[in-house]
Formats: structure tokens, C-alpha cells, sequence
């Protein structure tokens, strides 16, 4: 064990060390023809301001939208494209100097679930998530007329990074647009990448509207972002990397969105491996595979807010789910509870910062929803680390409120001198740290001589605040806690 655990240090510590070679600006630590610049960087700058002046005179939110400048011949739901081993391959070795190879450690949370757990870290990535596989590969393929003219994607994050960073390193014009909810932080990042963004559209399915028409206007190449084949087959790269680092793996966990991801990974495993089980984790606040599956077809899955962001999709995409759907074992749901846990388990244990939609897998094995791998070799892609510093907080937070490691109580005490004291003392005799404490008198309606406190408790685990919640009960006939006072 200690031995795998060196071996896991030494990986991420040479990986380290290859990505700050690679982030340096131009030109990368290897360099192949297919990897060579196409704009110079004076060239690309004066494309991308022509670009973004032409845009500038339009009123985006008069266009006339029809349908066919809606469609999509990459992405069509009545020929969709199946995704075939031989295009994984060709993704993985033209993608090869441009996209680092991930770790893909063992985890101490193994025995916590009683499996043999890895992690596939491809927040590690330069943009923080696997969207660069795909990414790559499909600016790498465009024939030359296309690189000239550049390309255009919506995204509300993701997706819109990894092309904003590529398009920069290949010398390719980008222009995406982002919808108004779009972090700030992921906004200014894909500018500092000099591509051309647009903030434009109340979601994301008005922000790729425009982005079609767009794209239709300027002679630019639509880029779909978990749909267009060549984005599959670059999602794909992530399975060979794992059976290369773990070989005898058993199942693999795929956090599930509009399903690119899924649709790579299990084309690459099972025309390996066919006896390796893949299984889709979503959230369930947006169930659109699962929809899919119970259709036959992809089909309209209304997404409710969720941890999971990158994950909310209301309908999958046709190419993924006719790649995917016969290849998949089995479709889990994950509540929100459960990845918020999962995000706080990560930041804990494995020192890893995640964000909802990459802990998912991991939170389909902490909700107790995958009991037949117990004892099996597992592999989790944690696919994405770009969460706001602000979410993260919260989000930590109610990690610990799901987790029972913070309790919230309601407790009616006289308003004498020592009465708080003796709370307080209460509390510390049962080994709880007062986290947060707030008096209430104006609306207290019995005695008015007391005083009504809500108190945020910390304790260590679920069995102490088991005994913290009998010890306060025991002392206050009227304490309110949380779960009852819903």
C-alpha cells in the first residue's frame, strides 16, 4: 500500500512539473505538424477584432432566427453519427502533445466504501476540466478554410474555456457566447485568452440560438460541446488513459450530463474490454439520459437548480446517447445532498478541489447507489475543478450540515444572569464548539423574562451529534432542531 501511495505522490508530482512547462505561452514542450500555429499571434488578434467589431454592430436580441439557421448538421437527431474505436485512437495521438496525460491515483477513501478506488484527475487540466480532449481534437480537424474563418461555441463555462485556451495555442479564432449566469470568473478567463466572448441570453439554450445564427453569418464553424462527433472521440482519450494506468479495472463511474463524456469513455472500454461495467451517474435534478433511455430517444428533461451545474442538460445529445445507450450497464440518480458531501470528502481526504458536476461519480458511491461494486477495482473521473470560491464556500458548508457535523437548534432559556453560561457549559461538557449563536427577544410570545437563542453547533460525526442532539433534549424540553423544524 505504501508503495502505491509513492507511486501516486511521484505521478502527480512529475505531472505537476510537465504542466508548468506546458504553461508556458508558446510553443509547447513537444511540437508534431498537426499541433503547428495557424494565425501568427498578430494575425490572430487582427481576425478576432474584425470579429468582435462586425458583432459589436449587430442587435443580438433582434436577430431573425429561423429554423434552418438553427440546424445543426454535426448534430442531427435524425442521422445521429456512432462513434467508432478507430476515431478514439486518432483523437488520443493528435491530441497527444497538446493535452497532458492525467494522473490516475488510488484513493484513500477506499476503505471508507469498501472498494478498490481511483481517481482520474482531469481537473488537473490547464482549464480545469476534460472539455480539452475534445476540444483539441475537433480545432485540429478543421479543414484550413475552416481554421481561417474560426469557430464559435456556447457555453456557460466549461466547454468555453477549453476553446478559448486551444484556439489561443493553434492560432484559430474563437467566439463564444455565454449566457447572463455565466460566473464572472469563467467570463474573464476566456477573454484573457483573446478570444471574442459575448455575454447574451437569459440560459444557455437562448445563448446557443444566437450562437448558431452567428455562426451561420460569419461563415463559423458551430462547435457543440458534448455532441459534435469529433468531441466525443476526444472525450474518448480519457478511458485509454485508463486502461493504461489501471488495466484490470472492473467499473467506471461517468459523471453524466448531455453525455459526450460517457459516450467516448464507454466506446474506448468496451471495444477493449467488454466485461468492464460503465455506469452513468446524473443528477437527479436532471435526469435527461435516464429520460432518454426510458424514450428510446433523446427527449425534453426539465433540470431543476443543482450542485452539478455542468451536468444540467435538457436534452442529450443525439450522437451521445445513440453511441452510448447500448454500451451503458446501468443509470444512477444522485441527490444533492450526497454531492455536496462528496465535494466536502474530496477537500478532506484527498486534498482536491472539485466542483459538483466532477464529484458526482464519487457521490453515487457515497449514497449507497452502487452496492454490487464492493470490493471491485473502480475508477472515478473527477472531470471538472471549476467551481467559484464563493459556491465552494457554501457548499462546504452544507457538505457539513449533510454530513451532521454541524447542528442548528432552537432553545428557549431564562433572561437571568448564568443562564447562557450554563448553555455554554452544557455545550462543552458534551465536547460541541459553539459555531454561531443569535439571540431573539422582540418575537419570543411566552415568558418575558426569557430569551429565545439559535446556536450552530460543530461536533465530530453523525454518533456525536446523536449524542449532543439526547444531551440538549434531555436539558431543554422545548429544543427545536433543525430537521424538525422544517
Amino acid at each position: 500500500m505504501q508503495n502505491d501511495i509513492d507511486d501516486d505522490v511521484k505521478q502527480e508530482k512529475q505531472f505537476t512539473k510537465r504542466k508548468t512547462m506546458m504553461n508556458k505561452k508558446r510553443p509547447p514542450t513537444h511540437m508534431t505538424m498537426l499541433d503547428q500555429r495557424f494565425f501568427s499571434d498578430a494575425d490572430l488578434h487582427e481576425r478576432q477584432q474584425k470579429l468582435e467589431n462586425e458583432i459589436k454592430n449587430l442587435d443580438l436580441l433582434a436577430l431573425d432566427i429561423s429554423e434552418d439557421d438553427l440546424y445543426d448538421e454535426w448534430c442531427d437527431p435524425e442521422t445521429p453519427r456512432i462513434l467508432s474505436f478507430e476515431e478514439i485512437a486518432a483523437a488520443a495521438y493528435r491530441i497527444k502533445y497538446g493535452v497532458e496525460k492525467t494522473p490516475c491515483t488510488h484513493s484513500h477513501l477506499s476503505r471508507v466504501v469498501d472498494m478498490d478506488l481511483y481517481f482520474k484527475k482531469d481537473f488537473l487540466l490547464n482549464t480545469g476540466s476534460f472539455k480539452e480532449r475534445g476540444a483539441r481534437n475537433t480545432l485540429m480537424i478543421l479543414s484550413r478554410e475552416e481554421k481561417a474563418q474560426g469557430i464559435i461555441a456556447a457555453s456557460a463555462g466549461n466547454h468555453a474555456l477549453a476553446v478559448c485556451y486551444h484556439g489561443q495555442q493553434l492560432g484559430i479564432p474563437v467566439v463564444v457566447v455565454m449566457p447572463r449566469h455565466a460566473p464572472i470568473m469563467k467570463v474573464n478567463n476566456c477573454k484573457s485568452y483573446g478570444a471574442v466572448v459575448i455575454v447574451k441570453g437569459i440560459d444557455l439554450a437562448e445563448s446557443k440560438r444566437i450562437a448558431l445564427k452567428l455562426g451561420k453569418l460569419f461563415g463559423l464553424r458551430y462547435i457543440n460541446g458534448f455532441d459534435h462527433p469529433h468531441i466525443l472521440a476526444g472525450q474518448g482519450s480519457l478511458g485509454l488513459e485508463v486502461l493504461d494506468q489501471v488495466p484490470d479495472v472492473d467499473a467506471i463511474v461517468v459523471p453524466t450530463g448531455g453525455g459526450g463524456l460517457l459516450a467516448g469513455i464507454a466506446v474506448a472500454i468496451k471495444s477493449v474490454n467488454p466485461h468492464v461495467q460503465i455506469i452513468a451517474a446524473e443528477s437527479e435534478r436532471a435526469p435527461g439520459f435516464a429520460a432518454a433511455m426510458k424514450a428510446g430517444r433523446p427527449t425534453f428533461a426539465e433540470c431543476h437548480s443543482t450542485l452539478a451545474d455542468g451536468l444540467a442538460v435538457s436534452v442529450v445529445g443525439a450522437n451521445a446517447y445513440a453511441t452510448a445507450a447500448p454500451l451503458i450497464d446501468k443509470i444512477v440518480a444522485v441527490n444533492e445532498e450526497y454531492i455536496a458531501i462528496a465535494i466536502l470528502r474530496l477537500v478532506e481526504v484527498e486534498k482536491a478541489v472539485v466542483e459538483g458536476a466532477g464529484a458526482t461519480g464519487l457521490a453515487a458511491i457515497l449514497q449507497g447507489l452502487l452496492p454490487e461494486l464492493k470490493g471491485k477495482k473502480v475508477v472515478i473521473p473527477l472531470c471538472g475543478g471549476n467551481i467559484d470560491t464563493t459556491v465552494l464556500g457554501r457548499v462546504l458548508e452544507r457538505g457539513l450540515v449533510a454530513d451532521k457535523r454541524l447542528l442548528k437548534v432552537w432553545l428557549t432559556v431564562s433572561d437571568r444572569p448564568g443562564s447562557l453560561a450554563h448553555m455554554c457549559k452544557l455545550f462543552s461538557n458534551a465536547g460541541a464548539s459553539v459555531k454561531d449563536i443569535y439571540h431573539e427577544r422582540a418575537w419570543l410570545k411566552s415568558d418575558m423574562f426569557s430569551v429565545q437563542i439559535q446556536v450552530v453547533l460543530e461536533v465530530r460525526d453523525r454518533e456525536h451529534a446523536e449524542e449532543v442532539t439526547k444531551i440538549i433534549s434531555e436539558n431543554y424540553e422545548d429544543a427545536i432542531f433543525y430537521q424538525d423544524h422544517l
